[in-house]
């Protein structure tokens, strides 16, 4: 044992002595190549794609308060490499296993004049790179605070890239497609009226997810995994230099964290490939997460659902009972509005639909009284997580969902304010188990309270993952809205199974809604870290709103594709059971589309441009197809080879009518039934802002 020991200490050194002198550290895993060097004792890396360079060499390292320097006069004083080659199963997902495979290699470095230590930790995956810093456990420090994080991605060319402004509170932007020498968020934001709070300091932050492409066909993907008590990173742009700089989201005395020794920040991720598809297939984001801390899984379930919730955003109905909170009787009784959402024969409506067509939750908004004065006022007290408004009979509702089969799902908004949902949480979760709720869906709409909080800052990271822990505590999944945008976080709690932390349908309900490239870009942006709660499904694209001209920017087979393309082992049908009902031969798509996924082929794809991807069903031999495009029609010919050799299958085409055109004749459709093979290849046409959607199912 002591010869071993002397001969990886020797060989240690060895490494030591042979970098100080190349001063370049090398890992590699097919196309993809690390370089790490100490530039004047300053830690940069670089990344390369064969022969192409992906990122030029980049400065790493961090200021700490009373602008300590932890960024220079480092010497390396050993390396360590490994590979790893391991297979896992997700809880859920997209397939049944996920490889991980990756070189690293780990840096341990140590600062001359003041004996801190810092490591830094490289993945190298064979479609990109990850890396990460360590704080060992060291006398010199111990509990400490980032004022900034340096770490550089500076780019090879003025690439085209899909950003969004980098916002403290919101990532729910439309997105805008330039040159890097072109970000500039000043304008975006200005005209981003339709967003309820904006903080964006910074006129030349973006957002990550951020895609890119160069001019000589490569694909690049920024963001981070496994964000955990550290604020999201945001990207500062320098348009001349063509390069980005973390910019970290502040708390309210303007620090970014405050961490304690040892200590590991989240990984930070780079994703290329010269295929578009590939972008879209990579799994380095969930392999840097670890592994599930819930043992016993068994009772997280994907599901469709529906939802009193397209009513309220139309207008149809309301969250509140009264029309205001001072609206009271000779009691002191809120008056009731006669437009409340809520009420308890609505919500059978709802239960009713639910249970005949095989949808296994109903999610209802508006059932807890707050909401008469609910946002814009920054007040920490708002709702009640267990008490109802007097037209919402809970213990009827619950029983006759139980009756019906159908699973309710809770709403707890909180209006921004995270202290007073903590005080609840137990008190509302054990509400939940006691009424057989086994998913929430919370939201943030709000200026956050403690108050000087961000979203995505340090502190709501943290409230976040409570209440993930807290609901896995009760056998509770949750789908979260307005938090950070995700970061794989799904495979450590995969009772957390969906977020909204980005532009979803909804935003045709209130605004200028989604253009129709916004769908094939957000795969390859918001959701490169998790899934997002889309609430795709809306038949009635015209006439829902009483503003003029107000719509929904897709076809109806595209809203039918966007099951497969925007991913969520939570779907909603969003729209009205009336718009169901009379469209039957079109919802069937919705009815019979999984949720939990064996296999996925993404078969083509271009940011902004289209997207085409296939699904297996868990444990069935069904396959779904979704497929959609931008603003422009497009005829695509898709090969089925993926389809079992020598079986012959029905495909259900739900498509474009031939007349049909997303802004003139959304909802024009057709439904053709053929028998394909692995051999067939498919012929498609999409309208402009079209899509189609197929299902496929074995011949019995």
């Amino acid at each position: 044992m002591k010869k071993i020991s002397v001969f990886l200490l020797s060989l240690a050194m060895v490494q030591c002595i042979k970098a100080q002198e190349k001063n370049t550290i090398t890992a590699a895993m097919n196309h993809v190549k690390l370089e790490f060097s100490l530039n004047e004792g300053t830690p940069h890396y670089a990344v390369y794609y064969d022969t192409k360079t992906v990122i030029k060499n980049s400065a790493m390292g961090f200021i700490l308060t009373d602008n300590a320097p932890l960024d220079k006069d480092f010497t390396v004083i050993s390396t360590q490499k490994k590979t790893v080659d391991e297979t896992w199963k997700p809880v859920w997902g997209e397939v049944s296993s996920i490889r991980n495979h990756y070189e690293e290699i780990t840096i341990h470095l140590k600062q001359s004049a003041t004996a801190r230590l810092l490591d830094i930790i490289f993945r190298v995956f064979e479609d990109g790179v990850g890396f990460r810093y360590s704080f060992p456990k060291q006398p010199g420090l111990k509990y400490f605070i980032i004022n900034n994080e340096l770490t550089e991605f500076a780019m090879a060319g003025d690439h085209k890239t899909f950003w969004i402004p980098g916002d403290y509170d919101t990532n729910e932007y439309a997105y805008t497609t330039s040159k890097i020498s072109e970000i500039d968020n000043l304008q975006v934001v200005a005209n981003a009226t339709d967003i309820a709070v904006r903080t964006a300091p910074d006129r030349y932050a973006v957002q990550t997810p951020l895609m890119m492409k160069s001019k000589d066909g490569l694909y690049i993907n920024i963001h981070e995994a496994a964000l955990s008590n550290y604020p999201a990173m945001q990207l500062h742009t320098d348009n001349a230099a063509l390069k980005y700089t973390a910019s970290l989201v502040p708390d309210a005395i303007g620090n970014k964290a405050y961490l304690h020794a040892p200590f590991k920040t989240p990984w930070r991720t780079i994703i290329i490939s010269d295929k578009a598809t590939d972008i879209l297939s990579s799994k380095i984001i969930l392999n840097l997460n670890e592994p599930s801390k819930i043992s016993n899984t068994s009772w997280i379930k994907p599901m469709k659902f529906l939802g009193v919730w397209w009513e309220m955003q139309t207008g149809k109905s309301t969250w509140s009972y009264a029309d205001n909170a001072d609206t009271l009787n000779a009691k002191s009784q809120l008056i009731a509005n006669g437009r409340h959402g809520a009420n308890t024969a609505n919500v059978k409506r709802y239960i009713d639909f639910a249970a005949k067509n095989g949808i296994q939750g109903v999610l209802v908004e508006g059932w807890n009284t707050g909401w008469e004065d609910w946002f814009g006022n920054w007040k920490e007290h708002v709702f009640s997580f267990v008490t109802p408004y007097p037209d919402f009979d809970l213990k009827e509702i619950t029983r006759y969902a139980k009756l019906k089969g159908v699973k309710m799902i809770m709403h707890n908004e909180t209006s921004g304010s995270a202290t007073d949902y903590e005080r609840q949480l137990d008190t509302a979760y054990r509400f939940m188990n006691k009424f057989g709720y086994t998913a929430v869906k919370t939201g943030y709409v709000g200026k956050i309270i403690p108050r000087g909080e961000h979203h995505d800052g340090q502190w709501m990271v943290n409230h976040y993952l409570r209440v993930a822990q807290k609901a896995a505590d009760h056998h509770i999944t949750i789908d979260v809205h307005e938090p950070e945008r995700p970061t794989g976080q799904q495979r450590t709690w995969p009772n957390w199974m969906a977020s909204e932390a980005g532009r979803g349908n909804e935003y045709n309900a209130f605004s200028n809604g989604n253009q129709p490239e916004h769908e094939t870009i957000m795969p390859f942006t918001r959701l490169m870290g998790g899934p997002m709660d889309y609430t795709p499904g809306i038949f009635k694209i015209k006439g829902y709103s009483s503003v003029p001209g107000r719509q929904v920017h897709t076809t109806l087979a595209k809203q039918l594709a966007l099951y497969i393309t925007m991913y969520s082992p939570l779907q909603m049908a969003a729209d009205l059971p009336e718009n169901y009902e009379a469209r039957p031969d079109a919802f069937q798509f919705i009815k019979d589309v999984a949720v939990n996924w064996d296999d996925t082929r993404v078969l083509e794809a271009e940011p902004g441009a289209y997207i085409t991807i296939a699904r297996k069903a868990k444990a069935a031999s069904n396959w779904f197809i979704g497929a959609i495009t931008n603003q422009d029609s497009r005829d695509t010919t898709l090969p089925l080879s993926f389809l079992e050799g020598g079986k012959k299958y029905t495909a259900t085409i739900y498509a474009d009518a031939a007349n049909a055109d997303w802004k003139n004749n959304p909802e024009a459709y057709q439904i053709k039934k053929i028998t394909v093979t692995s051999a067939t290849k498919l012929n498609l046409k999409l309208a402009p802002g079209g899509g189609t959607a197929i299902s496929i199912k074995p011949v019995k």
